[in-house]
């Protein structure tokens, strides 16, 4: 985008918001999360979850609700649950299925009549029901459970020796296999249909979502995706698999043994999609794309190849000739309507932002091609819309979140610049009332992944660093996600120079502008934004005033050893770092190697049991700071998560990190 910098100022002062608040942290206890859309099969009412923050109760409280599409007319469908999720119409649209916990806190299928009286619980599994899918008659349910653990007697009760295998440093007791029940509508008990040491994909969030299951329209097949162990290191060996209902017999949909995910029946039954990536390149950089295959089994082709994105998410249209296909794109979640010859047409979403990450909030009704999702804009938060075609204009739902309107907020621009061979983009918001004549500190925050991108979305904590006076630059470097398969590869075998070199040249692009004070400038990130923050501060210590890395990488060996992707790491390095001819790569892209050359005072953070980045990393960190003389703190949450989500949580994590900025760029605290 090359907007003149006077013009650019002009615009920004004179779209200032007039309003009179400032967004400060009692705005979170107002902020209401729309999400989980469910369509009914005639398009006709869209189901979806309201989720508000109890700071009284720590908790995430979700409700469902429903709304007509037509009138917008809308109403709550469950009262007091304060946990619920994964709704589905029944084929015949006449009810509502959802997860939510029963006494015992086991999440159990659950079937509300949608003409009124009180749900009624299906399943009574007694290790919960993970995820399911309606049989197309309606008549049953095929839904994920894990294994119970066997029963343990006298002597045997107190052993608490179990094998690990490929796992996380943090694995606390065996984990067992996932497989496949079916239960009726009847009230018999429920029926298991497969068994066996192997397990359907799981998943430990944040992270793409688990595949589903997915019914023939005969009712007599169901796709899953089968794992050889219930080992986190061994989500590499994903593939596509038919289950025979009847007679219980499995046989796989391609040679494939790796890779495969997410599978589809179309509404004809002919054809399957699923995802697999692109070359069959297993390491998290290459992108994703969907294929299909004859149902029948068989080589699949790839039919996203001329798209060139990411895709998180697929939904076969009703015509069944074509998928809704979402994924990031440039400063947003791009939907395009791909059809299985390789043809691809873009929706229309003005300035919304589809909400997700490794998956997106969108669903298309089994009937009709009417689209519901979720979505944000940059001074928005989430609402629910609707398109009641794939070119249509979408149409704005609810307005659970309208308090913002009354909030002087940023506003964000899409900058890009150019770094040896690409042309890489990022996100800048400025302060509220923005005066060009003016200069602000510049904060940098760095999405984690490295497979996702920061986009012209709602973030509550850049909104903050706006409000309290800092331009905020949110940088989509190599491996990003958002601009095509050649920018997403270039992180292979190159955590942290070149996505460095990508950051560190749209900083000297930004510091080129009169209203950027080129000597204060804060460097932080979470996940692979704390692995991006503790790069850059030890391999450009002279450029930071403060820094921030939270939950950071530092080291690929910890990675590897400890962490929940444990020897799938092994595909950005060429091999293991025990063998010695990979060791070398493994230390020249960790941060840790460089970190005594740091200057810049930083904040730790992490959580004591996180699984996807083991905290081993982050105290390596905080002492190679400390006994270099280098100002530090190391701040940890507890739980077994890897970042807390809990409302008084998340908060406090999202209070010290501004706190610390302020601090060391202003002199100043933060008020809590």
């Amino acid at each position: 985008m090359r907007t003149s910098i006077a013009v650019l100022a002009l615009a920004l002062a004179a779209t200032s918001s007039g309003a009179q608040s400032r967004l400060n942290w009692d705005d979170l206890r107002r902020t209401v999360g729309v999400g989980g859309t469910a369509l009914s099969p005639d398009g006709k009412t869209i189901v979806f979850t309201v989720t508000r923050p109890s700071f009284e109760r720590d908790k995430n409280e979700s409700e469902l609700y429903a709304v007509d599409v037509a009138t917008g007319a809308q109403r709550q469908l469950t009262f007091e649950r304060r946990v619920v999720g994964a709704a589905h119409f029944t084929p015949a649209g006449t009810a509502v299925s959802f997860l939510s916990p029963d006494a015992s806190g086991k999440s159990q299928l659950w079937l509300l009549p949608l003409a009124g009286g009180e749900a009624h619980k299906v399943t009574n599994h007694p290790t919960g029901v993970e995820h399911y899918a309606w049989r197309p008659d309606g008549g049953a349910i095929a839904y994920a459970a894990e294994d119970e653990a066997p029963k343990r007697e006298g002597e045997d009760k107190f052993l608490t020796a179990f094998r690990v295998g490929d796992q996380d440093l943090f694995l606390r007791e065996t984990a067992y296999p996932r497989h496949i029940w079916l239960a009726t509508l009847d009230g018999a008990p429920s029926r298991r249909l497969t068994s066996g040491t192997w397990t359907l994909e799981f998943a430990l969030p944040p992270g793409s979502p688990p595949s589903g299951l997915s019914w023939s329209p005969d009712g007599k097949t169901i796709a899953f995706v089968e794992v050889v162990a219930p080992q986190s290191g061994k989500l590499d060996s994903t593939r596509v698999q038919l289950l025979d209902v009847a007679s219980g017999r499995i046989a796989p949909l391609t040679s494939s043994r790796r890779f495969e995910t997410s599978p589809l029946f179309s509404p004809d039954g002919k054809t399957i999609a699923y995802m697999y990536p692109r070359e069959g390149k297993g390491d998290l950089e290459w992108s994703n794309e969907t294929w299909v295959a004859s149902a029948s089994g068989g080589a699949g082709h790839p039919i996203t190849r001329a798209l060139d994105r990411n895709p998180f998410g697929m939904e076969w249209m009703p015509d069944g000739k074509s998928l809704l296909i979402t994924g990031n794109d440039i400063s947003a979640v791009g939907a395009w309507i791909q059809t299985v010859d390789g043809s691809a047409a873009k929706l229309s979403l003005g300035d919304l932002v589809i909400n997700g990450a490794y998956g997106y909030d969108i669903a298309v009704a089994a009937k009709t091609p009417v689209i519901a999702f979720t979505a944000t804009r940059a001074t928005q938060p989430s609402e629910l819309y609707v398109m009641d075609s794939p070119t249509a204009v979408p149409r704005q739902l609810t307005h659970f979140n309208d308090w913002a309107a009354s909030v002087a907020l940023g506003k964000s621009e899409l900058v890009t610049w150019k770094s040896d061979t690409f042309e890489p983009n990022g996100i800048v918001t400025y302060p509220p009332n923005f005066d060009a004549a003016k200069k602000y500190p510049l904060v940098l925050y760095i999405h984690g992944g490295p497979t996702s991108a920061s986009k012209l979305n709602y973030s509550f904590l850049p909104q903050m660093f706006a409000a309290e006076g800092y331009i905020v630059f949110q940088p989509n470097y190599r491996g990003s996600d958002n601009l095509g398969q050649a920018h997403q590869v270039a992180i292979h075998g190159d955590a942290g120079a070149g996505p460095g070199r990508d950051v560190m040249a749209g900083v000297a692009m930004l510091r080129k502008r009169p209203y950027v004070d080129a000597t204060r400038t804060a460097v932080t990130g979470w996940s692979y934004g704390g692995y991006m923050t503790s790069w850059l501060i030890g391999n450009y210590p002279n450029e930071w005033t403060a820094a921030m890395a939270g939950a950071p990488v530092t080291d690929w060996e910890d990675m590897y050893n400890w962490g929940d992707g444990s020897t799938r790491i092994r595909y950005t390095f060429g091999g293991s770092p025990w063998v010695a001819a990979n060791a070398k790569a493994y230390k020249e892209q960790s941060p840790i190697t460089y970190a005594a050359k740091a200057k810049a005072p930083t904040l730790v953070m992490t959580n004591m049991e996180d699984f996807r980045v083991p905290p081993t990393q982050a105290f390596a960190l905080y002492h190679a700071l400390k006994d270099n003389g280098v100002e530090t703190e190391f701040i940890a949450f507890t739980g077994r998560t890897h970042s807390s989500a809990d409302p008084v949580n998340a908060r406090e994590r999202s209070r010290l990190w501004l706190d610390w900025v302020k601090r060391h760029i202003d002199g100043k605290r933060v008020t809590p």
